[in-house]
């Protein structure tokens, strides 16, 4: 069922759980979601992020595929269809395509161009239903393109993009895309106390779920963090499952080259990561 994600989002802010947003990059990941949070009566939101849709052909490929999964499938979970680190030019596009969610990543941009952008893309995302995210500070590390120093957000600014009535809000607050490095210091609660008493209670969005421990991630889901995404730990765990599937020579045996069982290691690997997720989160029964 596609909807946009705002009801999930205050619905878990109100229940001290989070909505995880898995990004997907092809049929098998939108599939193995799917099928995941339908299964554990979970909402999701499917992310997709510029450098995925192009991939996928464009961002009208991907709305095609995912409605009519999403039907073919008989899900009756709440999805949202969101954009990951959107430029403005990427919302326009996926405003177009109907998705029924945006994020616009305004952050590498001063205060003042952010706050102007942002202000446009909320009145065209309101005006056409769908929910919009908005980001201050930078998440670090990079993820498909996107690269960020890893500023910790400056809770006023926060505020000021909280105002302009976005639905929820990413802040910086140490969290980087990847995997984590030993050396890192972990999650800035502080700041996140700050940012959560500032912004009126709007869920706040933690990029870069994974590897966070788990006990971090509890305490920020206490601290009013509603939505969590997660991309590189499926990555991993596909990646893992198909290389021992080949590793073992499965693909040399009663047409274990086809990709129908080639890919289905891999996709097994991508719900038991998904079902991880979405126990850590909360949302288990949440739909």
């Amino acid at each position: 069922m596609l909807v946009n994600a705002c009801d999930m989002l205050v619905k878990a802010r109100d229940g001290h759980y989070a909505v995880a947003q898995i990004n997907i990059n092809n049929l098998e990941w939108t599939k193995a979601v799917l099928q995941t949070a339908q299964e554990l009566k979970s909402p999701v939101i499917l992310g997709v992020s510029e450098g995925a849709g192009k991939y996928m052909t464009g961002f009208g490929t991907v709305t095609a595929m995912v409605k009519a999964m999403d039907a073919g499938l008989g899900i009756t979970v709440p999805v949202a269809l969101h954009l990951d680190h959107g430029t403005y030019e990427g919302c326009l596009d996926c405003v177009k395509a109907g998705f029924t969610s945006i994020m616009f990543d305004g952050s590498h941009f001063a205060i003042e161009e952010n706050v102007q952008k942002t202000t446009e893309l909320v009145k065209l995302a309101h005006d056409k239903g769908m929910s919009i995210e908005a980001e201050v500070g930078s998440i670090g590390g990079e993820e498909d393109g996107v690269v960020g120093a890893g500023e910790v957000a400056d809770p006023d600014e926060c505020k000021r993009i909280a105002d302009l009535g976005i639905d929820f809000l990413a802040a910086g607050i140490g969290n980087i895309h990847g995997v984590y490095p030993d050396n890192w210091k972990g999650l800035d609660f502080n700041t996140l106390e700050k940012i959560h008493g500032i912004t009126g209670g709007i869920p706040l969005v933690l990029h870069g779920g994974t590897g966070i421990p788990v006990e971090m991630i509890k305490t920020a889901i206490s601290i009013g963090v509603s939505k969590i995404n997660v991309n590189t730990e499926c990555q991993l765990s596909f990646a893992a499952a198909t290389r021992k599937y080949i590793e073992e020579g499965k693909d040399h045996a009663s047409k274990g080259f086809d990709p129908r069982k080639l890919l289905a290691p891999g996709v097994e690997a991508i719900k038991d990561t998904c079902r991880e997720k979405f126990g850590i989160f909360g949302s288990i029964g949440k739909a």
